[in-house]
């Protein structure tokens, strides 16, 4: 049996992305690598429109050196690789990948032997009463705005939510000179202590971490642990910010909000093209599977990132790299097998640190209890928390996709990317099952947005080409 060509693909211009294609690039390919941002970097190094003229420490704070570093990488492949950005693969069938150009609004298919899936993560969200007043973002979308356009969300900010990311956009608005109000964690600062000795397996990072939290006491913002958000208040826009704390409510007046509970995979292209997922439950949810080495269910296709499991920027260049090295060791090219062996041994070591994560940010798995009826759980087809409740009562529904055939939720613009982590932990307590028991969302296509004239369009191409 013949191997097919090596015409390999890579979706995602991030840390893992950018290592993927620079491991290809070295080795003699001239990989494709697809993007939906006009310039590589994803989105923790995201990088400005290309006139601005802010410096990367302005940008990046510590971290300027290494997103300098990948900025470099990736230019310097600048004609070894086919790069394309601001586009988007909303589709797979057939070993071709449907791909939206942006600033034309046009599609094509782009055809793949191989195909390194790296598409990162997006934030984990949980709604609360008022999340879908304006001026309440995700704190990715936060940081987005201020890497990207220099822009702040409000001029009087609560942060709220848990994770990692929560102190770091705090800590880059702070720094930026926005009024940071206040920062409230719904983890314990006793959950914190508990995951110390095994967060100190990254001193460096760990470290960070300290700085950061230290920095925003320094500078007088107040931080506030083991809360509960009861809801955003507002008319036209949020006004207030209110939170249950020590067994009391407390207020807080602000512009903005920025919350998040951590982060989670982007799954749905792994979904589309058929790899096999389980749940797993330091991430909380169901991710599709890859051995070691990078490979996943599917033959041909690798998985690299976050995408595949949130592991963090460092371990998303490794396995960038590793997931590129066993493509070409598959078919039949010679590789670094120590280099591979050691990238492996890196993010095995680097799984320790992120259970201690978990354990200084754990998933407040009491919200669904805590979530009132009234709560808009679907902001897409507006679908509550006593909606889905109902569902389940009347029919007995105790799985993702049958709700969603219920109520539609799930079904709106952003295919369940936004709500499916909420409806699945209302889903849980409804029934009394475990969350991993209640299944996941089926990946549909277009994975985001498109405008229906392209479906056609392509649809159409397609007939004639098999015509």
């Amino acid at each position: 049996m013949t191997r097919p060509a090596l015409q390999p693909v890579i979706v995602g211009a991030g840390p893992a992305g950018i290592r993927a294609a620079q491991t290809l690039a070295a080795h003699g390919l001239r990989p494709i690598v697809i993007d939906e941002a006009a310039r590589a970097g994803g989105q923790i190094y995201r990088r400005s429109p290309a006139h601005f003229k802010r410096t990367p420490q302005t940008l990046y704070g510590t971290e300027a050196a290494r997103a300098t570093a990948v900025h470099a990488a990736i230019d310097g492949l600048r004609d070894r690789i086919d790069h394309r950005p601001d586009s988007l693969v909303w589709n797979v069938q057939d070993h071709q990948l449907d791909v939206l150009h942006g600033p034309t609004q046009t599609t094509r298919t782009v055809p793949y032997g191989q195909l390194i899936v790296a598409t990162g993560a997006t934030d984990r969200v949980l709604p609360v009463s008022g999340w879908t007043l304006p001026g309440v973002y995700t704190l990715g979308g936060a940081q987005v705005a201020l890497k990207f356009q220099g822009c702040a969300i409000g001029s009087r900010v609560v942060f709220a939510g848990t994770g990692p990311l929560l102190y770091l956009v705090a800590y880059q608005y702070a720094k930026a000179g926005v009024d940071v109000a206040a920062v409230l964690d719904t983890a314990r600062f006793a959950d914190q202590l508990a995951a110390v000795p095994a967060m100190l397996r990254q001193p460096a990072v760990f470290a960070k971490g300290v700085y950061y939290v230290a920095w925003l006491r320094a500078h007088g913002v107040a931080l506030h642990n083991g809360v509960r958000l009861v809801r955003m208040q507002g008319d036209q826009r949020v006004r207030s910010v209110v939170w249950a704390e020590g067994g009391h409510e407390r207020s807080l007046d602000c512009d903005a909000v920025g919350f998040g509970y951590a982060l989670r995979s982007e799954t749905q292209l792994a979904d589309l093209l058929g790899c096999r997922f389980a749940f797993a439950p330091m991430h909380r949810a169901h991710l599709p599977e890859r051995d070691a080495a990078g490979r996943s269910s599917v033959p041909g296709v690798y998985l690299a990132g976050d995408g595949a499991g949130i592991m963090g920027a460092d371990a998303a260049e490794w396995a960038g790299e590793l997931a590129a090295l066993t493509l070409l060791a598959d078919h039949g090219l010679a590789v670094d097998t120590q280099r591979a062996n050691g990238l492996q041994q890196k993010l095995e070591k680097l799984t320790g640190f992120r259970a201690g994560l978990e354990r200084a940010f754990p998933f407040p798995e009491d919200w669904a209890a805590q979530a009132p009826d009234e709560l808009v759980v679907c902001r897409c087809e507006n679908v509550t928390a006593g909606e889905l409740r109902r569902a389940v009562a009347d029919s007995g529904a105790d799985e993702m996709n049958r709700l969603k055939a219920l109520t539609r939720v799930g079904m709106g613009r952003c295919q369940g990317r936004m709500c499916g982590v909420a409806a699945a932990e209302i889903l849980a307590q409804a029934t009394g099952q475990p969350v991993q028991q209640v299944g996941r969302f089926r990946g549909q296509a277009p994975i985001k947005p498109i405008p229906i004239h392209l479906v056609h369009a392509l649809d159409a191409s397609r007939e004639e080409v098999a015509a």
